[in-house]
């Protein structure tokens, strides 16, 4: 009688596809050394035939034991946070009470008072965090869900201290009430950010306090997982091992950055290299009914599921689940290029800009005697640039140049360090020294506060390519839906140290991403980029 889990299907599939060389033993890849670190190359491989996998399910019982998950990292990280939380509400609480003398009014007895401002409130702010699920593994060191729940907290904890002084027939004084839950509420904000950042910290140095994959389905699309995961070291998402449902002729003589198998049971192979997440990598080829089998399969082994579907670049708002007679269909909405949005992102630019040339005015002034003294000729350089829906616009930038840079352009093209559409040099003989300094603090970007005040650029989007560099054909057309920005998602993620790919990738992000929200993050994460001077030169 034949193997009755999916897995058994696939081994056969295998067997069948490459039956001169499969034995019972499983030999690992060949491992070696690539540009990225170390690589598999697949050339010959024997296949282990997958043993039984224990019967799908587990008993169900209320006195049944809960089985502690495989990853543990966030159970240390949660006590931290739990304790920083109740920190916060009491340093909240004590600013409230020296900032106003009359916030002990209402209370008779001041050991009452200060059971309920020191002990009461903070565990109040405790439970209503973890009622929000401001605690859940999922949410924690990575995304903005987990700051959204913390302010959804906030809200419930200020309509429960209104309705217990309501009911109680207690009159505090409102303005220090509304003072340390105010407070309370940017005490905690700033702690979690502050963990967060020793988490990405730990994480990038070492590796540790992250989940480690087994990505399952097809060598294409667990690459693009594979990709898409290490891209950012923070999130804590290390592939350890890829298991792959068509067989290893797929993989013939392929590089791979981590082991490839096939033919296993994935819940062994899994212990096997220590990992505590599988991913299922798009469809991965599989038949109706095999990832809830899976699901099946894994209940009480501690071990996390997680479905990564062939949607690249699409931010979570965007995607929402319809479950239709069991069926979850995700429902991918269209980019908000328009609307209530887009006004206020117009109106928050025109005023910022408004705004910054005023008060930069002496600024400008200064640069614009420092540009006159080291080369004589004009001050501001201005170049067309492709702008919104195509059309052409000339960009004010503090010229950085001499004079005759454009005749010397053509003996240094050879000596570009960058691809695509764009041409720099790190050290380029054309910039005078005053311009290097403006080119490496930003300096010189400050005069585009005259396009965004014209509505020919905005405070966040791509950034404007020259008009000269010829059509924008195929997906990098799509930069062209809104207007270009003097920052945006390229410039705070390693503006000229990218590629061109991985620019006009960020930039299509943006585009099909972007809300006010996100405009503003960006624009915080640019003083921390224009401080360190990353990537300009």
């Amino acid at each position: 009688m034949g193997d009755p889990s999916p897995f058994g299907k696939w081994a056969a599939r295998v067997t069948r596809e490459d039956v001169g060389e499969v034995t019972t033993s499983l030999q690992r890849p060949v491992t070696g050394t690539g540009r990225n670190g170390p690589v598999r190359h697949v050339d010959s491989f024997e296949i282990q035939l997958p043993t039984t996998p224990p019967p799908n399910g587990v008993p169900r019982s209320a006195w049944a034991k809960v089985s502690r998950r495989v990853s543990r990292w966030h159970r240390p990280y949660t006590l931290i946070l739990l304790v920083l939380d109740f920190a916060a509400a009491a340093l909240a609480s004590w600013v409230s009470i020296e900032l106003f003398e009359k916030a002990t009014a209402g209370f008779g007895d001041p050991r009452l008072f200060h059971t309920v401002t020191y002990l009461l409130l903070p565990l109040g702010w405790l439970l209503a965090l973890w009622g929000n699920r401001a605690y859940d593994r999922r949410y924690l060191g990575i995304g903005t869900e987990e700051f959204k729940r913390v302010v959804r907290a906030s809200v419930v904890v200020a309509a429960s201290v209104s309705f217990i002084a309501f009911a109680t027939v207690t009159k505090p004084s409102r303005l220090s009430v509304a003072t340390a839950l105010i407070t309370a509420l940017v005490f905690i904000l700033i702690l979690r950010l502050l963990a967060r950042s020793v988490l990405h910290t730990m994480r990038r140095r070492s590796g540790h306090a992250a989940h480690r994959m087994v990505l399952v389905g097809t060598l294409p699309e667990a690459l693009e997982v594979y990709t898409a995961v290490t891209r950012s070291p923070a999130a804590g998402l290390i592939p350890v091992a890829i298991h792959l449902t068509d067989g290893y002729a797929a993989a013939r003589g392929i590089d791979t950055p981590v082991p490839i198998y096939a033919g296993r049971d994935v819940l062994s192979l899994v212990r096997e290299v220590a990992g505590d997440t599988i991913a299922v990598c798009g469809s991965a080829s599989w038949e109706p009914g095999e990832l809830r089998r899976l699901a099946w399969q894994l209940e009480g082994s501690g071990i996390d599921l997680v479905v990564a579907p062939q949607l690249t670049d699409i931010a979570g708002p965007r995607v929402h689940i319809r479950p239709i007679e069991g069926l979850p269909l995700l429902h991918v909405e269209e980019p908000t290029l328009s609307g209530p949005a887009l006004l206020a992102k117009n109106l928050l630019d025109r005023v910022a800009a408004g705004l910054g040339l005023l008060m930069l005015s002496p600024l400008f002034i200064a640069i614009a005697l420092a540009i006159r003294i080291s080369d004589p000729g004009p001050v501001f350089f201005r170049q067309p640039r492709v702008g919104h829906e195509g059309r052409t616009f000339r960009v004010w930038k503090f010229r950085t140049m001499y004079v005759d840079a454009e005749d010397r352009l053509a003996g240094l093209v050879d000596q570009n360090e960058t691809d695509g559409m764009l041409f720099k040099i790190k050290e380029d003989p054309r910039v005078f020294p005053v311009g290097r300094f403006l080119r490496a603090s930003s300096l010189d970007e400050l005069p585009q506060l005259i396009n965004v005040l014209k509505g020919e650029m905005s405070l966040v989007g791509p950034r404007p390519l020259p008009a000269d560099d010829g059509d924008f054909l195929g997906d990098v057309r799509r930069r062209l839906l809104v207007r270009p920005g003097m920052t945006g998602l390229w410039q705070v993620s390693g503006r000229s140290d990218l590629s061109w790919d991985e620019a006009v990738r960020l930039d299509l992000y943006y585009v099909d991403n972007w809300s006010l929200a996100y405009d503003l993050s960006i624009l915080w994460r640019t003083i921390g980029v224009v401080l360190a001077r990353k990537g300009a030169y």
